[in-house]
């Protein structure tokens, strides 16, 4: 991994948090620089960004108090993708990871290869979402 990429990933993950980039725009981003995929873990507050040779990235998420719930709520999950996906007023990526922490989300993996985003909980259930054409 070189230093311009880590960045890169750097630069995209602080975007979400301060929301000047949205999610179309991470992926472009992030794919234009080399990466396949990105996993947020909420359980242990870092998100991976990986490139298809293997190598990785791993950056530290910022310190949150909302604890995953023990009970994957699946219709949560879809309805917090929703409002972002809406631009739904007084939205933030912060409120998003709060919410979906909330319905019991322990993480979810991005696949630009696979165009989809894999939410899971706890128990592994999941909720898979196909990017938008």
């Amino acid at each position: 991994m070189d230093a311009r990429q880590a960045m890169v990933a750097q630069t995209c993950l602080a975007a979400a948090y301060d929301g000047t980039m949205d999610f179309p725009a991470i992926v472009g981003t992030l794919m234009a620089a080399g990466f396949e995929g990105y996993t947020v873990d909420f359980r242990h507050e870092v998100a991976i960004y990986f490139r298809s040779d293997g190598a990785s990235v791993e950056l530290p998420l910022p310190p949150d108090d909302v604890a995953v719930a023990a009970e994957f709520d699946g219709e949560a999950v879809k309805e917090a993708i929703r409002e972002a996906q809406a631009g739904t007023a007084g939205y933030t990526y912060k409120g998003f990871c709060r919410t979906v922490k909330g319905a019991g989300c322990s993480g979810y993996m991005v696949s630009m290869l696979g165009r989809r985003v894999v939410y899971f909980g706890r128990t592994a259930e999941t909720h898979v979402e196909h990017f938008p054409s």
